[in-house]
């Protein structure tokens, strides 16, 4: 009986340890949610302590954490992709392996967040590289090109880029790979394919939609509809800058079945010309899809028909909450989420879920394109420059706790248009919390920071 009840406490402790992982974009659930305790409601005089700090080639793409191993997708412009694993407790690499894939866009720079499954890291690279990487050997086990397998062309490396049908995203590929059972998951969007699900072990394609529509700068996110799960796919308005000769269409928001590709229901009139959050299960067959550039939000309902079949029913659209570059926290019936868009300054924002804004903090503090985790009933948040805050949130008004100054300014590498819209600092990465470590990067750092017990 005693050794069962070692066996057990050990066990115990394992999962405890696994559970505050986080394998992928948005965390062990995909809802900017950790399940770790005992975070810090307040920190030492100049800001929480800062384990450990390495260097990283600019741009956007964020870690991952497993097993006590740190996993990044770094790049360097001109020459091509770079997979590190880093220890969590020391930030020293422990491997790395990088792959050919030239070619520079607007906001250069790393722009995804690898998946880890098993012994396995999934990532996908600007090109549209999918690499499976096996984390013993270090070796590819499979890879594969999400755009030009399915007719679109590559990334012109030199003049003027071509616009129009199967021309590369203006922005690059920025895909977050969703590993779901057997499959990989990601969104194509190229001239012969939409969503696109690859067996995670052998790289075969194992289903296709048709192309959606417009591109689409969103990863996939899975949404309970009545007790099932669907792939939710957000598909972009018609970019009228991008591709004026284009016909000006209306985005979409797909539900697909899992393991057959079928699509099983489709929203129509989504309004935002570059969608980049993942759309959030919003509870009670709801979909919540959040963009910027001044279009807001639409709250969507899902209903299974008497004959099987599903629809749905845009319930209300808001221009006074969005999120240009990730999706809304859900907390205890609230919505949180940074509304900073090219023009627009309303910060952190609260939303109720029927549509009613409950405060903004504009510009005090301003919060523009950061990264927010919950954990512990708290929100770690970056605002986008230089400052991490931690928040208490509740829909009665904006509760800093903390905040401390740890990114660092310029690096981006941004000219032009880029960098009069981006700003100096850009510092956009999503944020990882794992064994009690907050990750964080600015446009040539990655730091891990003490933020429990």
């Amino acid at each position: 009986m005693k050794d069962k009840f070692i066996v057990l406490l050990a066990l115990v402790c394992v999962t405890s340890v696994f559970a505050q992982d986080w394998p992928q974009y948005l965390g062990p659930e995909r809802d900017s949610t950790s399940p770790q305790k005992d975070i810090l409601r307040s920190w030492p005089e100049g800001g929480p302590e800062v384990i450990w700090t390495v260097a990283v080639g600019r741009g956007y793409g964020g870690p991952v954490a497993k097993d006590g191993k740190v996993y990044l997708l770094d790049r360097e412009e001109e020459v091509g992709d770079n997979l590190r694993c880093l220890d969590l407790s020391t930030g020293k690499e422990l491997w790395n392996f990088s792959y050919d894939a030239p070619g520079s866009v607007m906001f250069p720079g790393s722009r995804s967040v690898p998946t880890v499954d098993g012994d396995y890291v999934y990532s996908c690279g600007q090109n549209g590289d999918l690499y499976c990487v096996d984390i013993n050997t270090h070796k590819p086990v499979w890879n594969a090109n999400i755009w030009t397998d399915f007719g679109g062309k590559p990334l012109q490396t030199e003049g003027r880029p071509s616009r129009g049908p199967g021309s590369f995203p203006i922005w690059a590929i920025t895909q977050c790979p969703l590993v779901y059972g057997d499959l990989v998951i990601v969104l194509s969007q190229a001239p012969d394919a939409g969503a696109v699900a690859y067996n995670k072990l052998t790289g075969d394609v194992e289903w296709k939609t048709p192309n959606l529509g417009n591109e689409s700068y969103a990863s996939p996110s899975v949404v309970k509809i009545d007790g099932k799960d669907h792939i939710v796919m957000v598909i972009s308005s018609t970019n009228p800058f991008g591709n004026r000769e284009s016909p000006q269409t209306l985005g979409k928001v797909v539900g697909i079945e899992p393991q057959t590709g079928e699509i099983l229901w489709e929203y129509d009139k989504w309004h935002c010309h570059i969608s980049v959050p993942s759309a959030v299960d919003a509870g009670n067959n709801k979909v919540l899809v959040v963009g910027g550039y001044e279009l807001g939000a639409t709250m969507i309902q899902v209903e299974k028909k008497e004959d099987g079949s599903y629809g749905t029913t845009e319930l209300y659209t808001t221009e006074e909450f969005g999120d240009q570059t990730k999706p809304p926290l859900l907390h205890d019936g609230y919505l949180y989420a940074q509304y900073g868009t090219n023009n627009r300054r309303d910060g952190l924002t609260c939303m109720s879920m029927d549509g009613e804004i409950m405060w903004k903090t504009k510009r005090d503090p301003d919060f523009n394109k950061g990264s927010m985790i919950l954990a512990d009933g708290l929100i770690l948040a970056t605002d986008g420059r230089k400052t991490l805050y931690l928040i208490e949130p509740d829909p009665a008004g904006f509760k800093p706790l903390d905040s401390s100054e740890l990114l660092g300014e310029a690096g981006t590498g941004s000219e032009g248009i880029a960098a009069r819209i981006g700003g100096p600092t850009q510092n956009w990465a999503p944020i990882a919390l794992a064994d009690g470590k907050l990750l964080i990067r600015d446009q040539s750092r990655m730091m891990c920071v003490k933020v429990a017990r």
